[in-house]
């Protein structure tokens, strides 16, 4: 029997919400509607008394310890990729940044901050291991660049990050609230892991300037080469992670990011 029926009375239609665990559930019954998972992290609490994600509705523990949490279901749709600019994007980013809230709660559930220097040494631990460190320009190109500016990418005090900061994480409602869920890879860490994804991937860079000002900090050199570090940074990461996989179609289109990067990175 399916773990939902344990908590749930048969009057409720239960349809699965996808994901790759299978962990997720949307449940209806009349005019309630809800979003069920098994085994979310206690930090969703937090998130949801900060008006970060849906509301949580209830919790749940079963008999063989797992805890189920019920949060509105809410009609809305993920953001267009050229929504990412709203300003609702970047107020929603700064708070969650500026959070104590959010980061105590991390802080009790035993999340360490992820400095640069653990991520250069894990980075390095996997590509010499995958033994691609030095398979290609772009690669060694990438490497050196980490280690020639790891000085200047621990120059950041560390908060709450989402850690996956695209659009389809982002669901603005059909009455214009706007959540942030998926919060799996929550972390502690330098800020710029999230917006620099978003400056990258969605701003173009004749207004990364503005959106800074708007999100409140002042652009200069040093946090270019801050948000090119942990670009730089993830891409390897991914590589390391395709190779693992053999997924060659998409080791290659990372390495053609990365390519892309290091161009960039060449004026700053």
């Amino acid at each position: 029997m399916e773990w939902f029926r344990k908590v749930l009375d048969p009057e409720w239609a239960v349809t699965p919400a996808g994901g790759l665990t299978g962990e997720a559930y949307f449940a209806e019954k009349d005019d309630k509607r809800l979003f069920l998972k098994r085994n979310s992290s206690p930090f969703l609490a937090v998130l949801s008394a900060e008006g970060i994600v849906p509301k949580l509705v209830w919790t749940k523990r079963m008999d063989n310890g797992d805890v189920v949490t019920a949060q509105e279901w809410l009609a809305g749709r993920a953001l267009r990729p050229a929504e990412m600019k709203l300003q609702h994007v970047t107020d929603l980013l700064h708070k969650i940044h500026q959070s104590t809230e959010l980061l105590h709660m991390l802080v009790r559930l035993g999340k360490k901050p992820i400095t640069a220097d653990d991520r250069y040494h894990a980075i390095m631990k996997r590509l010499n291991k995958n033994q691609i460190r030095h398979a290609s320009h772009e690669i060694q190109e990438g490497v050196s660049y980490l280690e020639t500016n790891l000085s200047i990418a621990r120059q950041e005090r560390q908060t709450v990050c989402h850690g996956d900061m695209n659009h389809h994480n982002l669901l603005l409602t059909d009455d214009s609230r706007l959540y942030l869920i998926d919060w799996d890879n929550a972390m502690i860490a330098d800020p710029i892991a999230d917006y620099g994804m978003v400056l990258n991937s969605y701003i173009p860079k004749e207004e990364w300037n503005s959106w800074l000002e708007k999100y409140g900090v002042q652009m200069d050199n040093q946090l270019l080469i801050r948000m090119y570090w942990y670009l730089i940074a993830d891409a390897l990461s991914f590589l390391s992670f395709h190779y693992e996989r053999d997924e060659q179609d998409k080791f290659d289109e990372r390495l053609r990011s990365l390519q892309a990067l290091n161009s960039q990175m060449g004026l700053l």
